[in-house]
């Protein structure tokens, strides 16, 4: 929350795995390192954790630039570190994809 100025509001309103919560996290990566793009991943890697609203393996990605910003919801499936390789190979592919436009 202090680093990325997310706000408990939106932990409280959404959760911590949500569009929104993502897509504060993306800003505020933006804004700690001055930088042009933010990519943002939360998720529920497990083994526990799930809920029936957000099982384990559910991932957002949230991708914030100057003219832009996109979240991307995934239902991964796997083993703990399965679902973190997936959701960070996701997220690369999200970032390289509007670099790739973006050039």
């Amino acid at each position: 929350m202090n680093l990325l100025g997310v706000r408990g509001e939106t932990l409280v309103n959404f959760g911590a795995v949500s569009r929104e919560t993502v897509l504060e996290m993306a800003r505020g990566v933006r804004r700690a390192l001055n930088a042009d793009v933010g990519l943002a991943v939360s998720g529920i890697a497990g083994p526990g954790g799930g809920t029936p609203d957000k099982p384990v393996g559910t991932v957002w990605i949230g991708l914030c630039t100057p003219d832009k910003e996109q979240a991307w919801s995934y239902r991964l499936q796997g083993e703990r570190i399965q679902i973190k390789q997936q959701a960070a190979e996701r997220a690369l592919h999200h970032l390289a994809e509007y670099l790739d436009g973006a050039s």
